[in-house]
């Protein structure tokens, strides 16, 4: 019995040293192999990478959208009087000012009609004269005329008296037409493609135009809002009238930058949006009647905002992140927090501050704890430059 338990103490000794050598063993080839991956590290090169600051600034805050360019007058010039086309003073896409001749129609009828009120006018003015000396004739003969002739007499001087008032209003109508035959611009502006030539009769009732104008300085722009930053908008509107950008459907011009002028007075309910209306100088004829624009409406200011490259924000499964190198020239990555992404910049809200520094570029070959060199990437840039 004695002799059994010596045995199975022998054994459970001997299983107790063969583990533990075996766990020294294992032990000792895992630091070899952490000492091998931290001396490899060590040889190994520095990832070449770009970098920027990240700043604390100011930022803007844009409301994007598509717009149209509308004329901030448009006028489709008709004629007012029947006749026939004599002259076309204007050529197609010229720029006219307001009284500018755009067209004369045939004035002969126009003018015999104004000749003939005139005429009229003074063979009523002669009558007058002469029953005015006959009235004076018959208050002179005082009891030699009777008081019938007398009254018959001022009677007819009221009427000629009146009837001048009417020549007047006939001479003046007349001269109207006579100057409706010279079609004139109502307001300066672009004007379009000619719609009649010479020798054509028109017609102030049926004919459609002899040509449009838009006034193309300054000129408006319209487009749409979502309907849920409509109390934000109105709110800036009201202690100044909004900046608004107008930039070409690719995004790679700025054509015009204007003020916001109207908001309008109800949301299309269809879309949930609302329509805006900005104006424009557009001295440079940059916008266009019709012409298709992104917009960009300044909504409000971010103070003292940490703002960061586009090219610093990193997208995986588990969200948004970006490496920054630390003091030892490390990569660090940090998850971050982005509210607003414009013009290439974005705001962290979380994850970076003011005065780190950020990798931009270069991060697919780029982990935790991974040694970087900016110096390595920007000598690379260099020689592409001189490249």
């Amino acid at each position: 019995m004695k002799k059994s338990r010596t045995i199975w103490w022998v054994v459970v000794l001997v299983a107790l040293g063969g583990g533990g050598y075996y766990g020294w063993q294992k032990y000792q080839a895992a630091e070899a192999a952490r000492a091998a991956q931290q001396a490899a590290a060590a040889r190994r090169p520095a990832v070449p990478v770009n970098t920027a600051k990240v700043d604390k600034a100011d930022f803007p805050v844009y409301l994007t959208g598509l717009g149209t360019v509308q004329g901030f007058n448009t006028v489709q010039v008709r004629t007012r009087v029947d006749g026939q086309i004599d002259k076309i003073a204007f050529a197609e896409g010229q720029m006219v000012k307001e009284g500018d001749l755009l067209a004369e129609i045939d004035p002969r009828p126009y003018q015999a009609a104004y000749d003939q009120a005139v005429a009229k006018k003074q063979q009523d003015e002669a009558n007058l004269a002469n029953a005015n000396l006959d009235l004076q004739r018959y208050t002179k003969l005082g009891e030699f005329a009777t008081r019938q002739q007398t009254d018959t007499q001022r009677s007819t001087v009221a009427q000629l008296t009146a009837q001048i008032s009417a020549d007047e209003a006939a001479i003046s109508n007349a001269k109207t037409q006579l100057d409706y035959t010279q079609v004139k611009a109502p307001i300066s502006g672009v004007v379009g493609l000619r719609q009649v030539d010479i020798g054509n009769i028109v017609n102030a009732a049926t004919q459609s135009g002899i040509v449009s104008i838009a006034q193309v300085e300054p000129i408006a722009v319209i487009f749409t809002a979502p309907e849920d930053q409509l109390p934000y908008i109105s709110e800036a509107q009201a202690v100044s009238p909004l900046k608004v950008i107008a930039i070409t459907t690719d995004g790679k011009k700025v054509l015009a930058e204007g003020k916001l002028a109207v908001i309008n007075n109800q949301v299309d309910t269809t879309s949930g949006t609302i329509r805006l209306k900005a104006v424009f100088d557009n001295k440079n004829h940059a916008l266009w009647p019709g012409q298709s624009v992104s917009t960009r409406l300044l909504v409000k200011t971010l103070k003292d905002a940490t703002v960061v490259p586009d090219e610093a924000i990193q997208h995986s499964t588990n969200g948004l992140y970006a490496y920054t190198v630390g003091p030892d020239n490390k990569a660090v990555m940090h998850k971050v927090k982005v509210s607003y992404s414009i013009d290439g910049r974005s705001v962290v809200e979380e994850g970076l501050s003011p005065g780190d520094v950020a990798i931009t570029g270069g991060q697919f070959k780029v982990q935790p704890g991974t040694i970087v060199s900016t110096a390595v990437a920007d000598a690379a840039q260099d020689k592409v430059r001189q490249e």
